[in-house]
């Protein structure tokens, strides 16, 4: 008897692993500019207007790595951002603040990615509030949920990963969730201001280690502090 006709076996397609969905998206060859070993970026809010408010500690504490460094945050033709590079240990970090809106924040990251030839979200820092955390608390979180965070959701839609390295700073829970949006764009009030401002330092602090001693010893030693 003749024998069945030879057919191709057809494997199922090996799925890439998260820690390379970037290299899809922008090469390292598309790369524009200087390379950097870590991304940290601040989100928040442009304009003076927004100055203040909760939304914006992320950016706050990217400004003050700035300052510690020496250096200013300066826009840069073809990202939507203001700029830094700077040296933490062994490492070089390009430092980062969005001149877009939170909800456009993806766009900027994505950009900053290319710019910066960072080609794996595990090297991406991003700084922000954080509304499930008590205001005063840091903490440290490597990939996971987007807690219904705008500037989390954008990024998430930009960069196809959430995989990114995340520093959040609580800002506290508004009285409903109703009033979530009136709360983040808010001013607080001096004695939660004065809590803020030592978190910031905290987030900071924490960004450094991160780029000193890894993830894993960051948020160990943020998590133990008091």
């Amino acid at each position: 008897m003749p024998g069945r006709p030879w057919r191709r076996l057809r494997l199922p397609k090996r799925q890439p692993t998260r820690a390379k969905a970037l290299r899809g998206i922008f090469p390292r060859s598309e790369r524009r500019g200087t390379a950097a070993d870590l991304l940290v970026v601040g989100l928040g809010n442009p304009g003076r207007e927004f100055v203040g408010t909760l939304h914006n500690v992320g950016a706050e504490a990217v400004d003050l790595l700035a300052t510690r460094a020496g250096t200013t945050l300066r826009a840069e033709k073809g990202v939507q951002a203001r700029v830094a590079l700077t040296s933490l240990g062994d490492k070089l970090v390009a430092l980062a603040i969005p001149t877009t809106y939170m909800n456009e924040s993806g766009q900027a990251v994505r950009g900053l990615a290319k710019r910066f030839g960072i080609d794996d979200p595990t090297s991406i820092v991003i700084v922000h509030d954080e509304l499930d955390l008590p205001p005063g608390t840091v903490r440290v979180k490597a990939g996971g949920g987007l807690a219904g965070h705008n500037g989390l959701r954008s990024l998430h839609a930009h960069l196809h990963t959430t995989d990114f390295v995340r520093v959040r700073i609580g800002v506290g829970k508004p009285p409903s969730a109703e009033l979530g949006a009136a709360h983040v764009l808010n001013r607080p009030p001096k004695d939660v201001r004065a809590i803020l401002e030592s978190s910031v330092t905290m987030a900071a602090d924490t960004v450094e280690r991160i780029a000193r001693d890894g993830v894993d010893a960051a948020m160990q030693w943020c998590h133990s502090s008091p």
